[in-house]
């Protein structure tokens, strides 16, 4: 039998690898530039006048208040984000109804909405000249400047994440396997817990870090409408603000670098879920 001939392995891409090597190179530049500087940065300052003094700034009361309602906020923000997100999702990929498009478009509204744009709508529905301010008012509730306000913002900034992240997969899954199950006998709780849910899981894990992640961050429409009271209403990045307008550098980057770690973490966990499960990871969007 003759040889069959071996072909030569053909790469990818034809590039020259003189300009791949420029075209990483700039990529690089840019993430130094725009990402590993800059939390160098922070990092060094806080660490400017020693472990103590970054300490100090970590601990103090008003510091202690800020990481506690920020975390808080995040706490409740996040599963409500997730029952949103699966509600939407399903409702959009497994029913066909008028206004689909319309809702896919509220969605995506937060995206295209400034964040300082949302804070002051919320002001002005319920802000004691609102148009809900008198009937809270005599009800003695207080949403605007108090936390529920707080919470109702990064609400809206946060609620498309994880609705976003489920949507096209579960598109692309289309229904035949909850149609089985279901013709088999399946109940609708069980159809979502052993067909569906293993089946979303990544997007949905992803949609929860990102949501994560901006709900601790967020600042222009928590600004707008938690008012700054300080040790009440200043989460983690009001409270660096105001360290740093009162020039008190390394307590401000103290605690810049505490939400930056957080922040941190919330990456290497996505990391290492993906490296720990990548077999099924990859399996998944096969499918």
């Amino acid at each position: 039998m003759a040889d069959i001939p071996v072909q030569a392995f053909t790469p990818v891409t034809t590039e020259h690898r003189h300009f791949r090597a420029v075209l990483i190179g700039i990529s690089v530049f840019f993430m130094v530039i725009l990402l590993f500087a800059p939390l160098a940065t922070i990092f060094a300052t806080a660490l400017s006048d020693g472990w103590k003094a970054a300490a100090e700034g970590i601990s103090s009361p008003d510091a202690l208040s800020a990481i506690r309602l920020t975390l808080t906020v995040a706490a409740i923000a996040v599963p409500l984000n997730i029952i949103f997100g699966i509600a939407a999702a399903w409702a959009i990929a497994k029913f066909d109804f008028r206004g689909k498009a319309f809702l896919i478009t509220l969605i995506d509204l937060p995206f295209s909405v400034s964040p300082v744009v949302a804070g002051l709508a919320l002001v002005l529905l319920f802000g004691s000249h609102g148009a809900f301010g008198t009937w809270l008012i005599a009800h003695d509730l207080k949403i605007v400047f108090a936390f529920p306000g707080i919470l109702l913002a990064t609400l809206f900034i946060t609620f498309p994440f994880v609705a976003r992240e489920l949507i096209p997969v579960m598109i692309e899954q289309g229904r035949a396997e909850e149609e089985a199950a279901l013709t088999l006998g399946a109940s609708g709780w069980r159809v979502f817990r052993s067909v569906t849910l293993p089946n979303i899981r990544w997007a949905l894990l992803y949609g929860v870090l990102l949501a994560n992640a901006r709900a601790m961050g967020e600042f222009g429409a928590v600004a707008v409408i938690s008012g700054k009271i300080r040790g009440e209403t200043t989460t983690m990045p009001i409270m660096i603000e105001m360290l740093y307008n009162e020039y008190l550098s390394v307590a401000a980057f103290s605690l810049a670098s505490l939400l930056a770690a957080l922040a941190l973490v919330t990456l290497a966990l996505k990391s290492l879920l993906e490296w720990r499960f990548a077999g099924q990871l990859a399996a998944t969007r096969r499918h």
